[in-house]
């Protein structure tokens, strides 16, 4: 086995010239994340849970558009949605379509995990591809091995199509050149599929910018930018008309309901539950219910002189404004539908925040809650722990004591999940929200049956 310095030279070799982030680095470690063999499984076993629960609430959306469910469901999740937009998410021909890519934040606690939340449009799968790549060089027990990452991400367009990215997710173009570079030449991707007549003289993995972009009969698109984003596409609708005419399939799907953080919210929501139990099963429904913070939606409408808002037991969230710094242990997070929606731009911690600023921020939310609803959640603190890495500065290998974001990445193919990869992101102890920069550690992650990870 590599000793930790030639592990770090083969990892810094492999390095793609072109990089993986734009205008981003991270420090590298050459340890990958250990994961044991019981969260193993039950990482294994959330992939389906979490496919279940999307497909729940894609029913649940389209019933309550029905009438079959209560209409302020769809009421919540339309706000601030361009109305066209809210036309194309109910078309019949992509009424049962859901995204292909699964990926939960998890921040690993001392009571085991919470799902911060599930990103619609994920960033890292390249990075995670590479990094499960490099790191099986030395180490055969990493998740998803050499290849699985590519696997899983053949399968999303199984006849190979376009990677379409905006402008506004320009920095993850360096990644996702790095996945098309390495599936062109393998598609189709299973044995025997038919090659569509389209992709037969050209590549069949391409990278498009999405401002300039126009769809061809063949070509499907895996959908590299947010909804937000659209008025910035000028050609989006040749793109949302073959979809609707099944010349080309879109996915993740044009579903901007699909895409709204308050999900977690509603799935607290007691006039629900029944619902959730129902088409999430019993056991599927309390162990999510495990996992799932709980979330209120910062709905400024006026409650009965008797009612109060569960588990504050306020009756106005005006009152949440005189709550103490030890009870604001609470997120704010703008929901979905905004260039705020997603990173970590549009989340405040209220404990970290003086009185006044919090105020504000309540204050605001309700203001824009018809256009831009935010929600509330309970705050989870990560877990500490160590994890070796290389000090660019000192030019030494050292210890941080950080916390973990791990990020699974599922992929769905016939209604079976699989978990391909995992990344685990690693951060200094006093940051509060956990995220890629430029002073964490991102490594992939390897099965292990022992506790000790550091090995030479």
């Amino acid at each position: 086995m590599l000793v930790q310095s030639d592990r770090l030279a083969a990892i810094r070799d492999s390095f793609p010239k072109e990089g993986l982030f734009a205008e981003k680095d991270w420090l590298l470690s050459p340890d990958a994340f250990p994961i044991d063999q019981k969260f193993l499984t039950e990482l294994e076993q959330l992939g389906h849970r979490l496919f279940v629960f999307q497909r729940a609430c894609n029913q649940l959306y389209q019933l309550s558009v029905k009438g079959k469910q209560p209409e302020w469901v769809a009421r919540y999740l339309d706000a601030g949605k361009p109305k066209e937009l809210i036309e194309f998410s109910r078309r019949k021909e992509i009424r049962d379509d859901l995204p292909r890519v699964i990926r939960p934040d998890l921040i690993l606690t001392d009571n085991g995990y919470i799902i911060a939340e599930i990103d619609s449009v994920p960033g890292g799968i390249g990075l995670t591809g590479w990094l499960s790549q490099t790191y099986s060089a030395f180490d055969k027990e990493i998740i998803g091995g050499t290849e699985g990452m590519l696997d899983g991400f053949a399968t999303v367009l199984p006849n190979g199509g376009d990677i379409v990215i905006s402008e506004e997710s320009a920095t993850y173009r360096p990644e996702m050149e790095w996945i098309a570079a390495r599936l062109e030449g393998r598609a189709p991707s299973r044995p025997g599929m038919a090659q569509r007549p389209s992709l037969q003289n050209e590549n069949h993995w391409r990278v498009v910018a999405a401002e300039n972009y126009e769809p061809r009969e063949g070509r499907d698109v895996y959908r590299f930018f947010e909804l937000f984003d659209l008025p910035n596409i000028p050609k989006i609708d040749n793109l949302l008309r073959a979809n609707s005419e099944g010349r080309v399939t879109i996915t993740p799907p044009i579903k901007p309901f699909l895409e709204e953080k308050m999900w977690f919210a509603l799935f607290w929501l007691k006039p629900l539950h029944e619902f959730w139990r129902r088409e999430l099963g019993e056991k599927y429904f309390l162990k999510l219910q495990e996992v799932i913070p709980y979330s209120w939606m910062l709905d400024p409408t006026p409650l009965p002189q008797h009612a109060v808002i569960p588990r504050l037991e306020i009756h106005d969230w005006r009152e949440a404004t005189r709550l103490s710094q030890k009870e604001r242990d609470l997120l704010l997070k703008v929901s979905g539908f905004s260039p705020l929606g997603w990173g970590s731009r549009g989340i405040s911690l209220g404990s970290d925040l003086a009185h006044a600023e919090w105020e504000k921020r309540i204050d605001n939310a309700l203001a824009t809650f018809d256009s831009s609803p935010t929600i509330m959640q309970r705050f989870h603190k990560g877990r500490l722990l160590d994890h070796r890495y290389w000090d660019p500065e000192s030019n030494e290998l050292k210890t941080m004591k950080g916390r973990v974001r791990l990020c699974p990445y599922y992929f769905v193919e016939n209604d079976r999940v699989k978990l391909h990869g995992a990344l685990a992101t690693i951060v200094p102890a006093d940051k509060k929200f956990l995220h890629g920069m430029r002073d964490a550690i991102l490594v992939p992650s390897r099965s292990e049956s022992r506790l000790n990870h550091f090995r030479d």
